[in-house]
């Protein structure tokens, strides 16, 4: 019996507390074009974030085109085939390419992104032989030493060129003009 009188006083308590206004249930204050309702909520500081995600953290790569790394391991493989370009998974694959040389031999290179920082261990580079014989039995191999350093050395080199270039646009707004005009 004590139970019964409890939860109808909680009831009570819950209805009496009501004042039948929901916050923000007033459709004339809230605009009905979605883009308007997300300014309007920026604006009123409206919104959350989830164990900090603003926050930068080594994982996160920033837009494709801004990443010194992302563009020198590119313009770095131009010449290859891609298999496989996923920015925000930080993983470059190309296809197997053949310079023409040896019909029976080609190669595959996947690069994977540890870090955004220009730095030595930022990147792990494998480089993958296949042999074919005749009979179309192939041996896939990875020899990662020799190339694979030389193309980190050079995708370092790289971004480090890409990277001091920004920060010269950043610093100097007329770099940018300048540069335009002697491309033409």
């Amino acid at each position: 019996m004590s139970k019964r009188v409890i939860g109808l006083l909680l009831v009570f308590f819950l209805i009496a507390s009501c004042n039948g206004k929901v916050p923000g249930a007033d459709a004339r204050k809230i605009p009905p074009n979605a883009k308007d309702r997300i300014r309007q909520n920026i604006e009123q500081g409206k919104g959350f974030t989830l164990m900090g995600s603003n926050k930068k953290n080594i994982g996160d790569f920033d837009f494709a085109s801004s990443n010194e790394l992302w563009r020198a391991s590119l313009d770095t493989l131009d010449f290859m085939p891609l298999a496989l370009a996923n920015y925000s998974g930080g993983i470059i694959v190309t296809d197997w390419y053949s310079d023409g040389s040896s019909d029976d031999e080609s190669v595959k290179i996947s690069v994977r992104f540890l870090t955004n920082e220009i730095r030595a261990d930022a990147l792990a580079v494998k480089v993958f032989y296949k042999k074919c014989s005749m009979q179309n039995n192939c041996k896939v191999s990875d020899r990662s030493s020799d190339l694979a350093n030389e193309l980190t050395k050079k995708i370092l080199t790289k971004a480090a060129f890409y990277e001091k270039e920004n920060k010269i646009k950043k610093k100097n707004p007329k770099y940018k003009n300048e540069a335009l005009r002697t491309d033409q």
